[in-house]
């Protein structure tokens, strides 16, 4: 799985974005293949509220938990 922030550009009457060529490479990608994309608006406002939540209950600093949880989604 690999993490890339994209912006929604306007093709027509839909939205699309663009996968950056070195993902593309790494990942493999070819025209007309089919792929899985999860789509998370804006991740980091999400997460932060989310922390936000456990700020007196969580010993840990921030970026050491979120360290954390992008070495478990994306290692």
């Amino acid at each position: 799985m690999v993490l890339v922030e994209a912006r929604a550009k306007r093709w027509g009457n839909s939205l699309g974005v663009i996968i950056p060529k070195d993902i593309v490479e790494q990942e493999h990608i070819h025209e007309d293949e089919r792929i899985d994309l999860l789509l998370v608006k804006d991740s980091r406002r999400v997460l932060k509220e989310t922390f936000g939540m456990f700020k007196n209950r969580i010993k840990k600093p921030t970026s050491q938990i979120m360290a954390e949880i992008r070495k478990e989604l994306y290692d």
